[in-house]
């Protein structure tokens, strides 16, 4: 977007006719060096992003959380800015058409002639409309033949303009969603680094030293079940001699061998 804006035909073209330190070459500037800048911070939040995901690190998360924040905050400051005055570009470009539009009718044969040409070819329009009675024959001398069938260059510059502001306010409302999902996602990532929990269950694992002569132990469950196997089993026993009488305890293996 930054590319169009900056090297686009049309804006191309009303910037070499703007003079110097007029607002709209102030502005085209603005908007390019933002642009990329903010190409820049997208592109080295997602590497950092990336980079700290395999690696786990948390310093290289945070600097990725931290370019998304500012590239957030950079998206919120334009779309303020195109909410709060949205005629801003489009005031500063008819005022550089208008410019040039009355320097090349009082001077017909000098560069801003060539100028106003350019812009009218590009825009595919003519001079602009205004009441015959305010119009000069020197004035009215740009639109003739099939150039006056064009539309006027002040509605052509409005329509261009409006085009241009609806898909960036669309890619403006884009990247703030997507910046606020890239600091949730980078937040809860880094949480997880610095709490220790292995993305990828990766890791070293030691096993602690066991006394000589210490039986190895066996998981809780397996002695609860061994230790209830061995209570039912003295249970029945008891149970059996207590069937058989003081009389038969004596015989009571043999009995029991016999089975």
């Amino acid at each position: 977007m930054a590319a169009v804006t900056y090297f686009g035909a049309h804006f191309a073209v009303i910037s070499r006719a703007s003079p110097e330190g007029a607002p709209y070459e102030a502005m085209h500037r603005w908007a390019f060096y933002t642009g990329i800048s903010l190409a820049g911070l997208l592109t080295l939040g997602a590497v950092l992003s990336a980079a700290a995901t395999v690696r786990e690190a948390e310093g290289l998360m945070a600097g990725g959380f931290l370019c998304f924040a500012l590239v957030f905050c950079v998206l919120g400051q334009v779309a303020f800015r195109r909410f709060h005055n949205p005629a801003q570009v489009e005031d500063a470009m008819l005022d550089t058409y208008d410019q040039v539009y009355e320097q090349a009718v009082k001077s017909p044969s000098g560069t801003r002639r060539q100028e106003l040409l350019a812009i009218q070819d590009t825009f595919l329009c003519c001079g602009k409309r205004a009441p015959a009675s305010l119009l000069g024959s020197a004035e009215a001398e740009p639109c003739t033949g099939e150039e006056a069938a064009r539309q006027d260059c002040l509605q052509g510059i409005r329509n261009f303009l409006r085009t241009h502001g609806r898909v960036a306010s669309t890619l403006t409302s884009v990247g703030l969603a997507s910046m606020a999902y890239a600091m949730l996602l980078s937040s809860f990532l880094w949480f997880a680094i610095r709490s220790g929990r292995s993305l990828s269950r990766r890791g070293t694992y030691t096993l602690s030293p066991r006394a000589r002569g210490c039986p190895p132990q066996e998981p809780r469950f397996f002695r609860r079940s061994q230790e209830g196997l061995a209570l039912h089993h003295l249970s029945e026993a008891g149970a059996l001699h207590e069937r058989l009488g003081p009389s038969r305890r004596l015989s009571g293996p043999w009995l029991l061998q016999d089975n």
